[in-house]
């Protein structure tokens, strides 16, 4: 597919989105150096069941950044967009946008009809939470690098087809996302170990927990745990998938959300 950008509206928490669909309202999250587009894929599979709004995280797309400096900062403009919406949502975020996401269902229960965290971290490795830090660390100091290494984290050393549009995309985005927003996003990042159990156990709607099967930082055994400690918790690998699910197999994560959120056949 084309990952072409796409017009936005500004809404509450000065975060920029794009729309789409009808229905119970469902707010998406991209991760740490993308933009709303990193869901391109997946929206008109979900906005046949929801009207699906994909915001671009602060400091990222056209967000400003403003003031937001650790996670608590995105978490509120998060909860400012839903407060708006004025209606019970659904929330699902990949890689950081997962950690927000969580967050936000756990402090807006009474709002939240369901959360899916994509690709989420939970209790890192030692030897992972050490290369994170140190990329966060080199962005900080050394700023932008070449995005290569991560690209082939993502999608592995030789992609082709629709997984070389998607790295390529990538690509422009973590090249020409700003840096500053880019760097303390990254800095969130790596500094959290993703939700306390407390706020697992905390969550009373709907949680899907699902990561790719090839996934070497947000593990399958991850998003096992996290289910395991919430009360509605389900995990789900998608299979031959690595760290970009969402664009990678954007049909495949569309229908476990649809089915776990709000149990309708896609």
């Amino acid at each position: 597919m084309t990952w072409t950008i796409q017009p936005r509206s500004e809404g509450p928490g000065a975060l920029h989105y794009i729309s789409a669909g009808d229905g119970p309202p469902l707010v998406l999250i991209h991760g740490v150096g993308l933009r709303a587009e990193a869901w391109q894929g997946m929206i008109p599979h979900l906005a046949r069941h929801f009207k699906t709004y994909a915001v671009d995280m602060p400091g990222h797309g056209s967000s400003p950044l403003n003031n937001a400096r650790a996670l608590p900062d995105y978490v509120a403009r998060v909860r400012a967009f839903l407060a708006a919406l004025d209606a019970p949502c659904h929330i699902a975020g990949h890689s950081m946008g997962a950690i927000i996401a969580l967050q936000v269902a756990g402090g807006c229960a009474g709002q939240i009809s369901g959360v899916a965290a994509l690709n989420a971290i939970y209790r890192r490795g030692d030897a992972a939470a050490k290369a994170v830090r140190a990329r966060a660390a080199a962005l900080k100091t050394s700023g932008r690098a070449d995005p290569s290494a991560t690209l082939q984290r993502w999608f592995g050393t030789d992609p082709e087809g629709a997984l070389l549009d998607a790295a390529e995309a990538c690509r422009g985005w973590l090249t020409e996302t700003d840096l500053q927003g880019y760097a303390r996003a990254y800095h969130v990042f790596a500094q959290s170990d993703g939700p306390s159990d407390a706020l697992l156990q905390s969550l009373t709607m709907p949680a899907l927990f699902m990561t790719g099967a090839d996934d070497p930082n947000s593990t399958p055994e991850m998003s096992r745990r996290m289910a395991a400690n919430s009360a509605k918790g389900h995990s789900l690998l998608c299979h031959d998938a690595a760290h970009m699910m969402p664009m990678t197999h954007p049909r495949e994560v569309s229908v476990a959300m649809i089915r776990h959120l709000i149990g309708e056949a896609p």
